[in-house]
């Protein structure tokens, strides 16, 4: 791992991070409710990040194509993540799965807010999800409550027996527990995320009968 000086750039990202979650806090529906206490929780956070090291996470290999992809959409996200993207303290935190060989390369996640993230808080975690091409994130769950926020690719979401498409631009709200998945295709994903609620326990595999549909 090496050091990074990226803190300036770090809360300019967050910043546009956040700007995304800003624009649909006017949602009358769960999802604005999420919004709304995602929001609350960052503004308990103070405005310069704790140091932190780069990972040098496999992973970063499929960054340059998810900006490609996010580049025409959010040129200010793409700009900032181009310059600081491979800083970023990815990392993935699963168990094993020899059924799975190389799934750790594969798939990732930067929390920028959290409690062990650069922007400290035990209340609220915020960050960026980014899964490789051809990549299944397996059924999964945890105990915060997640909400999802597509800044490119598309993939297919699995979850409640349900599996569709989701573009850019989705929101996608996981409830407490909620077992879901998803799959790539040819191209990254990479996704803006938050957690509320129980933010210290770990995400782990679900349990193996989970079936999803396919896509529609």
């Amino acid at each position: 791992m090496r050091e990074t000086v990226s803190g300036p750039a770090l809360a300019d990202l967050l910043r546009l991070l956040r700007s995304r979650f800003e624009a649909a806090r006017d949602r009358s529906d769960a999802v604005g409710a999420e919004i709304t206490a995602v929001l609350a929780g960052l503004d308990q956070i103070g405005t310069t990040p704790l140091a932190w090291q780069a990972t040098d996470h496999p992973l970063i290999r499929s960054l340059p194509a998810a900006l490609d992809l996010l580049a025409p959409l959010a040129l200010e996200i793409a700009d900032v993540l181009s310059r600081i993207g491979s800083d970023l303290p990815w990392r993935y935190g699963y168990a094993a799965r020899p059924d799975q060989p190389g799934l750790e390369a594969a798939m990732g996640w930067a929390e920028i807010v959290g409690p062990a993230a650069p922007f400290r808080s035990d209340d609220v975690c915020f960050g960026l999800t980014l899964i490789g091409p051809d990549t299944h994130y397996l059924p999964h769950r945890h105990p915060a409550v997640e909400l999802y926020h597509v800044l490119a690719g598309t993939a297919a979401w699995s979850a409640a027996g349900v599996t569709s498409l989701r573009p850019p631009g989705s929101l996608i709200l996981h409830p407490a527990n909620l077992v879901h998945a998803m799959r790539t295709g040819p191209e990254p994903l990479l996704a803006l995320y938050s957690w509320t609620g129980d933010v210290i326990s770990p995400s782990v595999w679900a349990d193996e009968s989970f079936d999803p549909v396919e896509p529609r």
